[in-house]
């Protein structure tokens, strides 16, 4: 909240307002989400070793799921625990692989080099 708002607002306001987007944020999440099949959860806080999600909404979530930014792929990442902290249910992963934004070595590549060389006569 700025600091403007804390000075001329109301004390029941100010926590009006805070509840208010707490509650936008536990909705909308952000740009973050996690995704389980054709379900989608709002990411509150993401970092290197696991992620948080509203405890309000949070499933049970276990094994391999994709986390995206917006509709873009970040990354796919192996749950291996939950726990709940506060209103939030913090899921910790044992592996995340980054999303790959070219295709695989042994993908079949479409390009003009030349195959091979022929020895000189």
């Amino acid at each position: 909240m700025a600091e403007t708002e804390r000075q001329f607002l109301s004390k029941d306001v100010r926590e009006g307002l805070e509840a208010a987007r707490a509650r936008d944020r536990r909705v909308s999440g952000g740009k973050l989400r996690v995704q389980v099949g054709d379900v989608w959860y709002p990411i509150r806080s993401c970092d290197e070793t696991g992620f948080r999600v509203a405890l309000d909404v949070a499933p049970k979530l276990r094994g391999l799921v994709e986390i995206h930014e917006g509709a873009r792929l970040l990354r796919t990442v192996l749950i291996v625990a939950a726990e709940p902290t506060g209103d939030m249910m913090h899921y910790e992963f044992k592996r995340a692989t980054a999303a790959r934004q070219t295709p695989a070595l042994d993908y079949v590549r479409d390009s003009t080099e030349p195959a091979g060389y022929l020895p000189q006569a």
